[in-house]
């Protein structure tokens, strides 16, 4: 394959083109992706990587029959939707059919942001009322109206929360307020809501709508505790807001509904759900006997092949282990594994490869893990509190592109300074732990 550019070329010409806050994976050592097939991805060289970041391409990178849907409708039309298409009406028919009846009407936008954004305008129009409840550690986009209701981005910034934002805990059970010990946690968190509710009516305000994931993401892969969105709803109807439910959405063109018609089909023709239960199961089941081995894993949590893997320094504290997390997603990547971190504190291993994802994979990218894991716990004596001191980026030694990157995805940029580069690790007199690593 013919390149503009070779890899350091691209990376100079990112730099002074693409904004600083737009995130690169693995920015000390960024890897230049030229082709994708299924759930690997290729460099510039032609080495394979096992991809286990993007779930958007949920049946696998460059499926032949979505790109042949692709490429036959863009040989007819293209364009908006404000004309009569079969694929639209097409796309919307079917999309619906896997949903609840009442859910029925679809508004077809071009990206995530651009739905929340919708959700939130029709809430707000059908009521009359301004306010929403968000969940703590949520993003829901990029626009500024999704911006005042995510903690995630808003309390980065400069930003400050709105009046009308209300921010209940994040429902989780393994680091949040009420834990797996607790007799009712879905009842608890749920409760938590209905203060809000009943505060915000108290002082004259009226919410219009709560907006959630069913799974937080950049959260850390928090599972609410079964039951708590049916309580929250109820509570929320009750207060005369509307739910919504915030999930990825895309597009509104002919050839927009012919690729979604065509993963359609893959995902039903390859039983691609049931191959995500099925991986996702056995995945888990292999992840849970890492827990068991490795003291490092505090928590493994997820629902098919969205699995989220806490790292913690002691399990009784519970201590957040980011830059033990930062280093494993490097080791990662040199075994052709893309993993990457997430969560408030960074620590959180985040799976979500494509749906085509195999058990073959999944043992590949457990076995690696465990390697990694078994060479960091040697190399810090399975002691990780008393050996790092301090677990937070070494910010102030890091370039500021570096640092907005940091803040993006959790990825430290050392660059050349050689008091903060070592294996991912910030690496000074107090960190015994990068000096240390041989793996």
């Amino acid at each position: 394959m013919c390149e503009l550019y070779s890899k350091q070329d691209t990376l100079a010409l990112r730099r002074k083109h693409i904004g600083p806050s737009c995130k690169v994976f693995f920015a000390a050592d960024p890897i230049k992706i030229v082709r994708a097939q299924r759930q690997y991805m290729f460099d510039e060289k032609g080495e394979q990587y096992l991809d286990c970041i993007n779930n958007v391409a949920h049946v696998g990178h460059c499926h032949p029959e979505v790109v042949q849907a692709a490429q036959r409708q863009m040989e007819l039309l293209n364009t908006n939707s404000r004309f009569l298409h079969d694929n639209v009406v097409e796309y919307a028919k079917r999309l619906s059919a896997t949903l609840p009846d009442k859910l029925s009407v679809c508004y077809f936008t071009n990206s995530g942001s651009e739905a929340n954004d919708l959700a939130l305008r029709l809430a707000r129009q059908f009521r009359g009322h301004q306010d929403v409840i968000t969940l703590d550690h949520a993003y829901h986009g990029h626009l500024s109206s999704l911006i005042e209701i995510s903690p995630y981005k808003f309390r980065k910034g400069k930003d400050v929360k709105k009046e009308f934002v209300h921010v209940a805990p994040a429902p989780d059970i393994y680091r949040g307020k009420y834990r797996e010990d607790h007799a009712d946690p879905a009842s608890a968190y749920a409760s938590e809501v209905k203060k809000i509710i009943d505060e915000a009516h108290n002082s004259g305000r009226k919410i219009a709508a709560f907006i959630a994931e069913s799974m937080q993401s950049c959260g850390g892969q928090i599972i609410p505790p079964a039951g708590y969105f049916q309580k929250v709803a109820e509570y929320v109807h009750g207060a005369g807001g509307v739910f919504i439910a915030d999930e990825v959405q895309y597009g509104g063109n002919p050839v927009s509904s012919a690729v979604g018609l065509a993963v359609l089909d893959v995902i039903e023709n390859e039983d691609l759900q049931g191959n995500a239960t099925r991986v996702g199961n056995y995945l888990t089941e292999l992840l849970n006997k890492q827990k068991a081995k490795h003291t490092l894993i505090g928590d493994v949590r997820g629902v098919g092949l969205f699995i989220g893997i806490d790292l913690v320094k002691d399990h009784q504290k519970r201590t957040p282990a980011t830059a033990e997390a930062q280093h494993i997603i490097y080791k990662m990547k040199e075994k052709r594994v893309l993993l990457s971190a997430d969560g408030p504190h960074r620590n959180v291993l985040k799976i979500k490869p494509p749906m085509c994802f195999t058990e073959e994979d999944a043992k590949f990218m457990v076995d690696h893990l465990d390697g990694i894991l078994t060479g960091l716990e040697e190399a810090i004596g399975d002691k990780t509190e008393s050996v790092i001191t301090e677990n937070i980026p070494c910010r102030a030694k890091m370039s500021d592109e570096a640092h907005l990157e940091s803040l993006s995805d959790g990825i430290l940029d050392p660059k050349e300074n050689p008091s903060s580069k070592r294996n991912g690790l910030c690496t000074d007199k107090h960190s015994l732990l990068s000096k240390r690593l041989k793996t």
